[in-house]
């Protein structure tokens, strides 16, 4: 029998045995669909009956990986149990992997994840009327809304921003290239940004392609992102710690729990495979462009 089989049938019982809500029960099929997805990355034709703990604990270092918070683990792990409950109840398989596996820890330290309400007030205490508020309003828009690391922020350059496909071409760690999708408004954002403000800067020799720049003219550096993400905490009184990574993390996170595929944000993100043996498939680019506007909030 398939994983989608299983995933129906467990869907079924839910709904049945536990009368579960229909969202509640979206919630857990969805998280089971999860594992289907890193199973078929890593350990293709394994079956949902065939996991171990170890392919288990392995997906949960995937997820934490890929910049989810400790409380989203949780409430996957917390998904992936009822699975195998279900799976022990029909006798289908003989042990429960995830009995061994425990949660992350959830402390009282709030997780650098923003709420997309968060990321919209940040956004909107930026005043626009000043260069250096458009400037920040495209820096957060484009962290965002393609979920690059700070390094790849400020090496960002003009020629690699493509416009009329929704595309940028970021350099990454070891200095590997991928394409990354662009949302609209983080578009419209940078397009202001270069055409209006940037063109007014007199740019230093040897930053002519750089997209951000400070007053002197070179490149902006990674502090002057720290900085300007903590002052606008400050502005709307935002108690979580963040930093540029945390818009990192959202983008993984938001565009995993509104049900995108995992290989598709894998590769956004520029993560390498988490089997050394594992050959990465490249994915479509048209296909990667569909995940952000089907599951990015700001698409």
């Amino acid at each position: 029998m398939s994983w989608q089989s299983h995933i129906k049938q467990f869907g079924d019982y839910l709904k049945l045995e536990r009368s579960l809500s229909a969202n509640s029960i979206e919630a857990y099929v969805r998280d089971v669909e999860k594992l289907n997805q890193f199973v078929d990355l890593n350990f293709k034709g394994f079956s949902p009956l065939a996991i171990s703990s170890k392919h288990l604990q392995g997906f949960l270092q995937f997820i934490n990986e890929l910049g989810m918070s400790t409380y989203s683990q949780a409430r996957i792990l917390s998904g992936l149990k009822a699975f195998y409950k279900y799976l022990l109840f029909e006798e289908l398989v003989d042990k429960d992997p995830t009995s061994l596996i425990e949660g992350p820890k959830i402390g009282r330290k709030l997780p650098d994840t923003l709420e997309y309400l968060e990321i919209e007030k940040l956004l909107s205490a930026i005043d626009l009327s000043k260069a250096e508020g458009a400037r920040s309003r495209a820096m957060i828009e484009v962290l965002y809304s393609s979920g690059l690391r700070v390094s790849e922020l400020v090496e960002l350059k003009i020629n690699n921003v493509y416009h009329d496909i929704g595309f940028l071409r970021v350099i990454g760690k070891g200095n590997k290239e991928r394409l990354v999708p662009i949302g609209k408004e983080a578009l419209k954002y940078l397009k202001i940004y270069i055409d209006e403000i940037r063109v007014h800067v007199l740019v230093k020799k040897g930053f002519e392609s750089h997209v951000f720049l400070n007053n002197r003219g070179t490149r902006i550096s990674r502090i002057t992102v720290f900085t300007t993400i903590k002052k606008l905490a400050a502005i709307i009184g935002l108690k979580k710690s963040i930093s540029p990574h945390t818009f990192r993390h959202s983008f993984a996170t938001h565009l995993i729990e509104g049900g995108a595929d995992l290989r598709a944000v894998q590769e956004m993100l520029g993560h390498e495979s988490i089997t050394t043996t594992e050959i990465y498939t490249h994915l479509d680019r048209d296909y990667l462009r569909q995940v952000i506007q089907e599951f990015h909030p700001r698409s």
